[in-house]
């Protein structure tokens, strides 16, 4: 199949739109505001704990998320301590040098990074953030993935081993109905603790499912016929 089709395929044109919505934590003492997506002029409001760390130092990664939230798709879900920023997640499409940006689906997001400062974690944050992002409705247009790579994950601070921080990010995941899936990605198969995890929102259409699918297997020719 030519790829002008297959282009075909993925055309679906969407609007893009976000509804805000915010939860709330109370524990060990402390208040914690879920809420999002939240766009740049709110961001600018709060500072990122200097435990946020994980990607890129601090404010390097506070500064990314600003651009992110800027973007028409982009989405981004905070977690704060007054005007703390001590978690978040980032929506946006794939990256264009990613397999998954090879058709340029505008159905297809990403969920590029998810962190939480040590300091807070065990207060469920992490799964509240998902939650979050998951309640607006919108969110039944896309196909929502993630790409998790064993490399990225804190074992040494939090003590676990490498099959049991995937079993807690599997588990974290799945409260955004986000579920493991087979590819053939060289990255991802490069070590069996790595996966792909998707979540296929109700309205999104058959044809672009295929050719999702065509992107998970990208070294099968024959998928189309």
């Amino acid at each position: 199949m030519k790829l002008e089709s297959l282009n075909s395929l993925g055309g679906v044109d969407l609007e893009h739109s976000k509804t805000y919505y915010s939860q709330t934590i109370r524990k060990n003492n402390k208040e914690i505001i879920i809420e999002g997506p939240v766009d740049s002029e709110k961001l600018k409001n709060y500072y990122f704990d200097d435990g946020l760390k994980a990607f890129r130092p601090p404010k390097k990664q506070y500064e990314a998320i600003l651009s992110i939230a800027d973007f028409e798709e982009g989405r981004i879900i905070i977690a704060r301590d007054e005007d703390k920023i001590i978690g978040y997640a980032t929506f946006l499409h794939p990256d264009p040098m990613e397999r998954w940006a090879t058709y340029k689906m505008d159905n297809l997001l990403e969920l590029g990074a998810i962190e939480v400062s040590h300091e807070y974690r065990g207060m469920k944050v992490g799964s509240t953030i998902l939650e979050v992002a998951m309640r607006d409705d919108y969110m039944e247009n896309y196909i929502t993935i993630t790409t998790e790579y064993h490399w990225h994950w804190d074992m040494k601070t939090t003590g676990l081993s490498i099959w049991q921080y995937r079993n807690v990010m599997e588990k974290m995941m799945a409260h955004g109905g986000l579920k493991p899936m087979s590819t053939d990605d060289p990255e991802i198969v490069s070590h069996p603790a790595n996966c792909l995890l998707v979540r296929i929102g109700e309205n999104v259409d058959a044809e672009s499912i295929k050719l999702f699918d065509s992107m998970r297997f990208m070294g099968r020719e024959d998928f189309f016929f």
